[in-house]
């Protein structure tokens, strides 16, 4: 059975880790293997997790996949999980998805960006409203890609069914006048992980999405901790040592120009570091090379001595 509707706004009030999406050698998913992470992380303290997000790979998955990524996770996890499962595309596919969600008891919808070339405010809030009157189950929209008014978001927050909303715009200003000026009960999710947690806390995020986090979740924790006790000294120093590991998954890799596409795979490689299960990739997306490997190896044992200094 899914959550209280009261339960997944907690829930969203904390560290919320992806998980990412294990394929084989013949690209196939490995199901055992995201649910031996999704335990590994809940024994952990983690509650809030993404399935069929982004960094799960969600626009390499068919429909069907998705579907069965979400229940593998949902399955997984102890009843008080909270599991958000991504949602995109055109109105009739994601109305579908979502029924096929409803049916395996996920507990949110994070609806994806969108993914339109052309896009008009008001058809957005249109598609929202679409969405959910197809269904009693939360929805988190994820805002990226895109510069949206302080207007929208304020509209945003006021669509029935909207809980939350993960934001991952590099404008904390822009955050703060959309929480001001928006729903009192609507969560406010930093999408941009550790290195904005600190300036979209006090802008008004009150939770944030993982970034290293997704395998040493013991510093997301930690985070949180601090910025709820507004301890902003330690707060910042746990941000800090996210900060290198965060910068290597913005960079191009070899042979490439676009920012950001190694990003899946060094966190794949991260979770294979620290003992979980990471995998292959899917295309567009590239494995990590050689050289790209050994840098991350490094940036993983500086990250590990860092926790051991600033962690009990």
């Amino acid at each position: 059975m899914s959550l209280p509707v009261e339960q997944v706004r907690s829930r969203l009030r904390g560290v919320a880790v992806g998980l990412l999406t294990p394929f084989d050698d013949d690209l196939e998913i490995e199901h055992e293997k995201i649910a031996e992470n999704a335990q590994e992380l809940y024994d952990e303290g983690i509650r809030t997790f993404l399935a069929t997000a982004n960094i799960s790979e969600y626009h390499s998955l068919s429909a069907s996949e998705r579907v069965d990524v979400a229940e593998t996770s949902v399955e997984a996890l102890p009843s008080d999980a909270c599991v958000l499962a991504g949602v995109g595309g055109s109105t009739h596919n994601a109305t579908e998805l979502i029924a096929a969600y409803d049916r395996i008891d996920v507990d949110a919808m994070m609806i994806m960006p969108p993914d339109h070339t052309y896009l008009h405010e008001q058809g957005l809030l249109e598609y929202y409203r679409n969405l959910a009157s197809s269904t009693e189950t939360p929805l988190v929209p994820y805002v990226r890609g895109f510069d949206p008014s302080v207007d929208y978001l304020t509209s945003l927050t006021r669509v029935d069914g909207v809980v939350g909303i993960k934001y991952a715009l590099k404008d904390p200003v822009k955050l703060g006048a959309a929480v001001e000026a928006g729903a009192d009960d609507v969560v406010w999710v930093d999408g941009l992980a550790e290195p904005y947690a600190v300036s979209y806390w006090a802008e008004g995020a009150e939770g944030f999405s993982a970034g290293v986090s997704n395998f040493r979740p013991e510093v997301g924790l930690e985070l949180f901790d601090a910025l709820s006790e507004g301890d902003w000294e330690r707060a910042c120093e746990l941000r800090n040592i996210c900060l290198p590991y965060q910068n290597f998954r913005d960079e191009t890799g070899q042979d490439n120009a676009i920012a950001g596409a190694i990003s899946v795979s060094a966190v794949k490689k991260g979770l294979e570091l620290a003992g979980l299960h990471g995998g292959n990739v899917r295309e567009p997306i590239r494995t990590l090379q050689p050289e790209e490997e050994r840098k991350a190896e490094r940036l993983y044992n500086q990250l590990e001595d860092d926790i051991e200094s600033l962690i009990d």
